[in-house]
């Protein structure tokens, strides 16, 4: 699949290139950032050259993870975030703010903007987010965008090879006042 650029009032978001690695590396640099995502730490310049030149590019081309870099008009990178393709209909979500746009609501509007663009576009009736246990602004995301947290996971997330629970949430169409693209039937309380 070729790459889709998408746009808000206060954001571009687009996959990256060549021309982020920089930008990429440098936000990386965090301590939250490697805490908290599956990244390598530490992370190395040649660690964002791979994800640019390769990891984000294939992934769109084979059409398993759609990468959107988070940019405001000025180009600056503000996050980072992905749908990578889980099961039929399922896509997981994942994303990161760079520290110094943290506090703005980008992460929060881009993740909203990509499930839009999911469910529209790739069929996706199921946008999920999990985040290790503890992961306190990755959930404030998460509920500001609407999802719905379901619960903890035991062991089900693999941080840098230690197995961590994590809390599961998700977002469905009709969450964003969108049609799903296959009948949903929720169960009775």
């Amino acid at each position: 699949m070729e790459p889709v650029t998408l746009t808000t009032d206060r954001l571009l978001l687009r996959t990256v290139g060549p021309q982020d690695t920089d930008a990429v590396y440098a936000a990386c640099q965090d301590p939250d950032i490697q805490r908290w995502t599956t990244i390598p730490s530490p992370y190395l310049p040649e660690h964002a050259r791979g994800f640019t030149e390769q990891m984000a590019p294939d992934g769109w081309a084979n059409g398993s993870m759609f990468t959107f870099g988070v940019f405001l008009p000025t180009g600056d990178l503000t996050g980072m975030l992905g749908i990578t393709s889980r099961s039929l209909g399922v896509g997981e979500i994942g994303f990161w703010a760079a520290k110094e746009h943290r506090g703005n609501g980008y992460i929060t509007e881009a993740a909203v903007t990509a499930a839009r663009w999911a469910f529209t576009r790739m069929s996706i009736d199921r946008v999920e987010w999990r985040a290790e246990v503890g992961n306190l602004p990755s959930r404030a995301v998460a509920e500001r965008a609407g999802f719905t947290v379901e619960g903890t996971l035991r062991a089900a997330i693999n941080n840098k090879g230690v197995l961590r629970d994590c809390w599961v949430g998700s977002l469905l169409p009709s969450d964003l006042g969108i049609a799903s693209t296959t009948p949903y039937v929720p169960a009775r309380e």
